[in-house]
């Protein structure tokens, strides 16, 4: 199939976008149209399923036919039944009289059944019939009737998964899954939300008679890091809001972010694509080393705040004795006496549990800890100095944007770039 192609189905279903996956799922769904094969569709809630349901059957040879489309999820399991396949008069409580099911109703068209992951197990074995001998019967009946309907499904959880559940079942899941369809998420369509988002833009602008509100770069580059866990919906209400809230219409990245979840714009932990790419500013190992630093900081913290409460007299030596390996440099055995010099002589008396004894830390140990400590605390300057310096390079001397790539706020940034002199 060309691209001109291609695009004049794009332009027929209003389906905005240029990226690769959705032009090869817009490919797959045109070849299949000709056909009468099963169709399973997969993505993700709001990604535009039902989009590709409608261009299946408008080109098929059952376009004249009727369309149907049907959210399983939706209907009461104890009615879902007699929405697919109809009723006989008496056959429950409230069935006054009898009804053409869905099946029925759609014979020599399409029908779409979407979420089919919901389907109730019964009724799974009754779409199956209808699937290989195009057979079904209605509730409360014992007659067989035919039926011509091609069937699309759609689903956002992975079936397979259901099917090792048992909430699911496998004959049905392979039958359903002839053709595979897969309808890319927003955040894989990269510069497709902003053609949407201006789309969207547009057409509320026409709709309510105002200006058409347009974003600026900043805001641009914001949109696109966003994951849009609710996909088109969810980028076509923030532009509906922005549009009617907003008095300026041209849209800072600043007046974007109150929009934007913002517990949603730092999913941790998650490892980017070009981690390993020597252009990418800052290395999987990187993140890897500040994540081992900070905690290496954290536990020399703790460290020495156990030694303040020991030199402060608030707890006895015993717990040094009982975790010699972690708090080296303090006596291993029994408490010594060392005479401090004479700046030091107000240094707290420890008393051993063991005996009357008094005594104190032995000074040498003291500043071997202290010593220790300052090594470490320069060579994790060194490292946050390095780390912070790279994630600017990175994104162009962008500090919210560095910020965001360090994991810390624009405040603790600005903060560390004062206290190590790295402000020009």
């Amino acid at each position: 199939m060309t691209d001109q192609e291609i695009l004049s189905i794009k332009n027929k279903f209003g389906i905005i976008g240029t990226s690769q996956v959705l032009s090869h799922a817009i490919q797959v769904a045109a070849q299949v149209a000709a056909t009468d094969m099963t169709v399973l569709i997969t993505g993700e809630s709001g990604s535009g399923k039902e989009s590709f349901s409608k261009i299946i059957h408008q080109l098929s040879h059952r376009k004249h036919g009727q369309f149907i489309a049907i959210n399983c999820g939706a209907i009461p399991e104890g009615t879902i039944d007699s929405e697919l396949f109809g009723h006989e008069k008496g056959s429950f409580t409230g069935a006054h009289e009898g009804r053409k099911g869905y099946f029925e109703v759609t014979d020599g068209g399409s029908i779409f059944l979407d979420e089919i992951g919901e389907m109730p197990m019964g009724t799974q074995a009754r779409l199956l019939r209808v699937l290989e001998n195009g057979e079904f019967i209605r509730v409360g009946s014992s007659k067989v009737q035919k039926t011509d309907v091609r069937v699309i499904a759609a689903t956002n959880v992975k079936l397979l998964d259901a099917v090792e559940k048992g909430k699911f079942r496998e004959d049905l899941y392979y039958r359903l899954n002839t053709v595979p369809i897969y309808v890319p998420p927003l955040r894989e369509r990269g510069n497709d939300i902003d053609l949407l988002f201006r789309k969207f833009a547009g057409d509320f602008a026409d709709k309510y008679k105002m200006k058409p509100i347009r974003l600026a770069e900043d805001a641009k580059t914001l949109l696109l890091k966003f994951r849009f866990p609710g996909n088109i919906r969810q980028l076509k209400n923030l532009a509906d809001q922005i549009s009617v809230l907003e008095t300026e219409r041209e849209i800072s990245a600043s007046v974007l972010s109150k929009y934007i979840p913002q517990e949603q714009t730092n999913l941790l932990p998650s490892l980017s694509k070009s981690f390993g790419n020597q252009d990418s500013g800052m290395s999987e190992r990187d993140i890897l080393y500040k994540v081992l630093f900070d905690m290496r900081k954290d536990v020399t913290e703790l460290k020495k705040l156990v030694f303040e409460l020991i030199a402060n007299g608030k707890i006895d030596d015993t717990v040094l004795k009982e975790n010699r390996d972690l708090f080296r440099g303090f006596e291993n055995e029994e408490p010594r006496q060392a005479s401090l010099p004479q700046s030091t002589t107000n240094a707290p008396i420890l008393i051993s549990p063991n005996s009357n004894e008094t005594n104190t830390f032995n000074l040498d140990i003291i500043q071997d800890i202290s010593h220790e400590d300052e090594e470490e605390s320069l060579s994790l300057e060194t490292r946050e100095k390095e780390l912070i310096l790279k994630a600017l390079k990175k994104n162009k001397n962008k500090r919210r944007h560095a910020a965001k790539d360090l994991g810390i706020s624009e405040r603790t940034l600005y903060r560390k770039l004062k206290e190590y002199g790295l402000e020009e």
